[in-house]
């Protein structure tokens, strides 16, 4: 069976992801509250160390693993963040964890694959150089390398793209069909080609452009997650909904008249945004998406980044915030999957998480087919037995 750590651990989508064949041998995360949610659906098995990664050290690593996850934070990479990029207090933690897994080459015992997961705005904070710099310890450390931009909505109905870094160790075969002799769509964008453009020769040899499957065309659109009795949440009173409408531009209107024409229930995700008027005047709208996927999940830090959702039957209107349930359900997580009960803690973690489904493909289509290329036997549970160990819906 496979193993891996899990790094920036969260409640361990990845794990979720990764599912029954791999082994979670060490699990790391700085926040207690996350740590009781990873423990509360992984149990207390003592691979899990609620630390900072500044005070993890490599013998709290045990063996060699296969594979290696980073969703290091994002905060300094994201378009709202400040620009710090990796040189911000948070964002700068893949530093810390790089040189753990520089640690770990010197011991001899460096994880077979690395993959590092963030923000699209990894690509292009200080003008390419963060990507440059992640590329560049790839490359130093021996790693054959390729990047890929995923949106969820490929798999969930949740608009989420992310970039994700995957290197493989010298001592792992690559096979033919895993590598492509260019970008191809639709997972090596305009801006990732870009980005990959400026890296330095040397690092630009050490690239490949990972080739893996298009997954087929996702079962479910956000009106089939959403909770007619949802737990943690109240529907709003007419008045709150009237007021949210009375926010909206022309345009946002407009869009919820033509949900009222569609002829079926119709949902919507609202995000609250400060917008200028020509005059130069701020003020607050209320944006509408009704495309079947809901906007990008993102941690409840302020009023304005918790999603609304506006469910149109006809001529009646209904808005509320989303539920945690629902929340987890963007994540690709099963209903079985058990949160915090305590609605901003729950949407903190299902909003700093993974989308399960887009690991699973990974694991799937790239690290288990590089793992059996090299003769690592990869144990599957029979297709139906797989469906009820992950929950799947």
């Amino acid at each position: 069976m496979p193993t891996f750590y899990e790094f920036f651990a969260g409640g361990g989508m990845v794990r979720q992801g990764l599912g029954p064949d791999w082994h979670c041998v060490f699990a790391n995360d700085f926040d207690a509250k996350k740590g009781l949610s990873y423990q509360a659906n992984w149990g207390t098995g003592g691979e899990l160390l609620v630390s900072d990664i500044r005070k993890v050290e490599t013998s709290d690593l045990a063996g060699r693993a296969d594979m290696c996850w980073g969703s290091f934070p994002c905060q300094d990479l994201s378009l709202a963040g400040w620009g710090k990029g990796l040189a911000g207090e948070r964002s700068g933690t893949f530093h810390v964890f790089w040189s753990l897994i520089e640690r770990l080459k010197a011991e001899k015992r460096a994880p077979r694959m690395v993959a590092v997961e963030n923000v699209c705005g990894a690509l292009s904070s200080r003008g390419g150089e963060d990507f440059i710099r992640i590329c560049q310890s790839f490359a130093d450390a021996g790693y054959r390398f390729g990047a890929l931009v995923i949106n969820a909505d490929q798999f969930v109905p949740q608009s989420r793209p992310r970039l994700f870094v995957i290197g493989v160790a010298e001592d792992l075969v690559i096979p033919e069909e895993l590598v492509s002799p260019e970008p191809i769509a639709p997972f090596h964008n305009a801006p990732l080609r870009r980005a990959a453009s400026k890296l330095p020769d040397a690092v630009r040899e050490q690239m490949v452009w990972w080739n893996l499957p298009i997954p087929p065309r996702r079962a479910q659109d956000f009106v089939d997650l959403i909770e007619d009795r949802p737990k943690g949440v109240e529907w709003h009173s007419a008045e709150e909904t009237r007021a949210l409408l009375a926010k909206m531009s022309d345009v946002n209107r407009a869009k919820v008249t033509a949900a009222k024409r569609a002829g079926r229930r119709m949902v919507g995700g609202i995000y609250k945004r400060t917008r200028r008027l020509p005059d130069g005047t701020k003020v607050q709208r209320a944006e509408v998406r009704f495309d079947d996927v809901a906007g990008c999940l993102r941690t409840p830090s302020g009023g304005s980044s918790r999603q609304i959702i506006m469910v149109v039957d006809g001529r009646r209107i209904r808005t509320r915030l989303i539920s945690p349930r629902e929340t987890a359900r963007l994540m690709g997580l099963p209903d079985t999957y058990r949160l915090p009960k305590n609605y901003n803690d729950a949407y903190h973690l299902t909003g700093d998480g993974v989308v399960a489904p887009v690991v699973e493909h990974l694991g799937r289509y790239l690290f288990e087919a590089l793992l059996e290329a090299s003769g690592q036997q990869v144990e599957k549970i029979p297709d139906a037995m797989e469906r009820r160990v992950k929950g799947i819906r």
